[in-house]
């Protein structure tokens, strides 16, 4: 090393924000090891590197007798100020010096440049970010984000998708690694979260709060179903997030390459709620159980099949959009599968708002009565008034 490396240090330090006297203690440390692993190196010894010149000189420690330290392990740290110094830097050391120098600055420079990018990432996951696919393995895809490379990993690809070099893709921040092997940032096409995202980019008025999106349930690269609510009088948050003729569910429709999305008004009302989520599908009732947080819902039944999905793929959506456990039975299964009784005649003069029929199983129905009646709409306990009152 000389005048020059030292130069070169200084201005690593200002273009990298790599601390100068952290590139030349790592060096000292680097270089003391690779002397230990000469043939002639002694037990103790120091590096030290001049930080005007760049001289690099080797020290003997030399210990009192009976006062030499016990070494565990290379990592052991050793009280020097004990200990006389007396040079003994090899005539070739100046060779060992220059290779690992060159070794040292590098894997300095790829450390600092992962802690920028790490700073920078961290707070960002989440966000959505857009590159460009440069090539696969049996691992995951690389992307090109611009100033920094990231991974889209197999398990968080989504597998009707194909990812060809050259390809420009939208994709979440799910995580922003320090491994020094591979590329930080870890992208998701999977996550409910690039649905939010993509919605937001598309919509202005969630962007701007009027629009919120309360949840998403996705099945990638099938189907996903969102519910969103208006904070401002007048603006229709279904409306919103389809646009003119469609215009931006499109585009997100478009970016998920072709993944079909259902747009659920969110209602505070757990039954509503429900029935809403199961769109395509009409739903003719739905009754709830509060203390298992379960629904029975019974719709048409030319409905049924649409209500269930393609292998229960609508249902398990919903289930999950609405937070509740939901059956699904056709009116024919309902009539075949329930008893209904009318409730007792002390009972049925009481009025309060509720339906007053009872299942095969003793519970009362949690339907609001229809006006001017003690029962709700389901047909077959419309069909008790009267009879037990």
């Amino acid at each position: 090393m000389n005048k020059e490396t030292i130069e070169a240090l200084r201005q690593i330090e200002k273009e990298k924000s790599i601390p100068f006297d952290l590139l030349i203690e790592a060096l000292e440390d680097a270089l003391h090891s690779a002397y230990q692993k000469t043939a002639h190196a002694v037990p103790f010894s120091e590096v030290k590197i001049d930080r005007e010149t760049g001289e690099i000189r080797v020290f003997e420690l030399i210990f009192p007798p009976g006062q030499e330290p016990q070494v565990e392990d290379e990592e052991t740290e050793i009280d020097t100020s004990m200990a006389e110094r007396q040079e003994i830097t090899p005539e070739d050391f100046g060779r060992i010096a220059a290779q690992t120098a060159k070794q040292v600055i590098y894997q300095r420079i790829r450390e600092a440049e992962q802690g920028i990018v790490f700073n920078e990432y961290a707070d960002r996951i989440g966000e959505i970010v857009t590159g460009i696919v440069q090539q696969s393995d049996s691992r995951y895809t690389l992307v090109d984000l611009g100033r920094v490379e990231a991974r889209l990993p197999k398990g968080e690809q989504v597998g009707t998708e194909r990812y060809e070099h050259g390809m420009r893709l939208k994709a979440v921040i799910k995580e922003v690694s320090q491994n020094p092997k591979e590329p930080p940032i870890i992208l998701s096409r999977r996550s409910e979260e690039l649905v939010r995202r993509l919605f937001e980019l598309e919509v202005p008025e969630i962007s701007d709060g009027l629009v919120e999106i309360v949840g998403v349930a996705r099945e990638p690269g099938y189907r996903s179903k969102i519910s969103v609510v208006s904070h401002s009088d007048g603006v229709d948050p279904v409306g919103a997030c389809v646009g003119p003729r469609g215009s931006r569910v499109r585009m997100v429709v478009s970016e998920l390459r072709g993944e079909k999305i259902d747009i659920i008004p969110f209602d505070e009302e757990p039954a509503r709620f429900v029935a809403k989520s199961l769109s395509p599908a009409r739903v003719r009732e739905v009754i709830l159980d509060d203390e298992q947080r379960e629904a029975t819902v019974v719709v048409p039944d030319d409905q049924l099949s649409l209500a269930i999905g393609k292998d229960g793929q609508n249902a398990r959506l919903a289930n999950r959009l609405t937070g509740w456990k939901i059956d699904i039975k056709s009116e024919t299964e309902m009539s075949e599968e329930e008893t209904v009784y009318a409730t007792a005649e002390t009972e049925a003069q009481v009025v309060d708002g509720r339906c007053h029929a009872l299942t095969v199983g003793g519970k009362r129905c949690p339907n609001a009565a229809l006006p001017g009646s003690l029962y709700c709409g389901m047909p077959q306990h419309q069909g008790l008034d009267g009879e037990g009152a």
